[in-house]
């Protein structure tokens, strides 16, 4: 029998107390309208103003705090515009309890207007637990399960359908649990991988977003300058792992089978941390790895283990497996490899390349801000002239769902870090609403659209496979300085590269949100 005086709705509340989860995140609607009666003082909400955006600023917000972080959805229509920003989530791994309204339990045999048929199977396979309680006495002990199953590794989105008439039955509280989620592998496994480290004549690790996600900079710097191995960032990967300005950093793989066996081939042990084996974006021919090289990877997530193309795969959380590693291997004389030689910054010019944007941008940025990054056509050249040198410096999406970058970037800013958005005109429309968002709390957000006037991305892909033009890809007549304004952000445009320097000073340092729109010429390059 339910706690006399106890509702699903204040148990609910005291589970998200417990889980640190008192800002919440959504677009609310009919379905959702009893959760907000007596709205306790201790809570927040966030509104984004489309649900996709909602959930890209609930995971800014968890990439910062490190906690899982509730969003609301409105019902079946709400999750399917989030579907995309859901599937970013779950690529990248981002622990968000994604809570949805349903009709009320009476009214659903009926299929009423708004009611989801199969609220549970909607959003799957994109995240790890879906469910619509049998029972509305249940919703909070499900919760409290989402957020376990959520903050577990591989942590993910997880997905709660709530019908309406549940928030007002009576429910018993929740007891009180602890879950230790960090899991090293079998001893054993851990010293087949050591004595081939120790063995290599020239190792290399391909460092993932498990390290930044693990907080594992600190045990890969050290474990790479013990063994004096080349490090590459894992093609794809959405967070920067490594100091980019590292003498052992060699660069970023490609997504393309061929470039990553050809780059790897003169390494004897391949060692994998916290990312696939390996995500490709282009079609290649050959063979993952050149004929004598070992590799070993090492993952929380079974099924990136159980379908990796090659090597020998080794289940740990990331940060406790490299530090098993680093206390296994010993001291080498062996060469390290040659220092990478970074690109000399190019001097602004008209037109302005976005090469040299971004090197000036490297120039003026704030100490310790963060970028969050969604601009595919100029990925490298950000890697090559703003090098990310230190944890959670750094997020894009690994997903590639266009829209993530902007309320992404608005979430970190809203927990308290100071965000630069670096994002391409096209990505950016896909959720501008996010702006307003921005604007409403002031947050401390400089975005930069690097505006080559079409979808570049896709234009270079097409020339790489023979396609020199692609019908659809111009983006004519946009005016993202009115967009901005429109939703209550200040902003700007670059004209000429004289103005550039005085116009990044200005956006970094305005009080509040602020968009500088920079028109940098379109390449002719192939992407990889």
């Amino acid at each position: 029998m339910a706690t006399a005086g106890l509702s699903v709705r204040d148990t609910f509340f005291e589970v998200c107390r417990r889980a640190g989860m008192t800002t919440w995140f959504g677009n609310p609607g009919s379905t959702e309208l009893r959760m907000f009666r007596d709205w306790p003082g201790d809570f927040a909400y966030v509104l984004a103003l489309q649900e996709s955006s909602a959930v890209g600023i609930a995971a800014g917000h968890t990439i910062a705090t490190g906690r899982p972080s509730l969003v609301t959805l409105h019902s079946a229509g709400g999750v399917g515009h989030a579907l995309g920003a859901i599937y970013d989530a779950y690529r990248d791994r981002v622990p968000l309890v994604v809570v949805a309204g349903q009709q009320s339990r009476s009214m659903l045999a009926a299929r009423p207007f708004l009611s989801a048929d199969e609220p549970a199977t909607f959003p799957r396979p994109y995240v790890k637990w879906a469910r619509q309680p049998e029972l509305a006495a249940a919703v909070p002990t499900f919760l409290a399960e989402a957020v376990r199953i959520a903050a577990t590794p591989p942590r993910g989105p997880v997905f709660l359908s709530i019908p309406d008439d549940d928030w007002d039955a009576p429910a018993d509280p929740v007891p009180e649990r602890t879950v230790h989620t960090g899991f090293a592998a079998d001893p054993a496994a851990l010293r087949e991988v050591a004595g081939a480290l120790d063995a290599a004549a020239a190792p290399a690790i391909v460092a993932g977003p498990g390290v930044d996600e693990d907080g594992a900079w600190a045990e890969l710097t050290a474990l790479a300058e013990r063994l004096r191995a080349a490090v590459w960032c894992a093609p794809m990967t959405s967070r920067a792992n490594f100091p980019e300005d590292h003498p052992l950093f060699q660069g970023h793989l490609p997504p393309v089978r061929a470039g990553i066996a050809k780059l790897l081939s003169g390494n004897d042990v391949v060692l994998v941390l916290g990312a696939p084996v390996f995500t490709y974006h282009v079609q290649s021919e050959g063979p993952p790895l050149a004929e004598g090289t070992r590799l070993f990877h090492l993952d929380c997530d079974p099924a990136t283990a159980a379908w990796a193309v090659a090597g020998t795969s080794v289940l740990t959380t990331v940060r406790a497996g490299t530090a098993a590693l680093l206390a296994l291997v010993g001291e080498r004389e062996r060469p390290a490899p040659p220092r990478r030689v970074p690109p000399e910054p190019p001097a602004p010019g008209d037109p302005l390349d976005a090469a040299a944007v971004i090197a000036a941008l490297r120039a003026a940025l704030p100490p310790g801000a963060v970028i969050v990054e969604e601009a595919p056509s100029h990925r490298d050249a950000l890697h090559e002239h703003l090098p990310v040198t230190r944890p959670r410096g750094y997020t894009t999406t690994g997903g590639g769902a266009l829209g993530w970058g902007l309320p992404v970037a608005v979430g970190r800013a809203l927990a308290g870090e100071r965000v630069v958005c670096v994002v391409g005109d096209g990505s950016s429309l896909y959720s501008v609403q996010s702006l307003w968002t921005a604007a409403r709390h002031r947050a401390p957000l400089t975005v930069v659209v690097l505006n080559n006037g079409r979808y570049e991305s896709v234009s270079g892909l097409g020339r790489r496979i023979g396609i020199p033009a692609i019908p659809g890809t111009d983006l004519p007549g946009l005016d993202l300085t009115a967009l901005a304004t429109g939703f209550g952000v200040a902003s700007g445009r670059v004209s000429t590269a004289d103005e550039l320097a005085a116009a990044l000073d200005r956006a970094l340092s305005y009080d509040g949100p602020y968009l500088l729109d920079v028109p940098v010429r379109a390449t002719d390059t192939d992407i990889y």
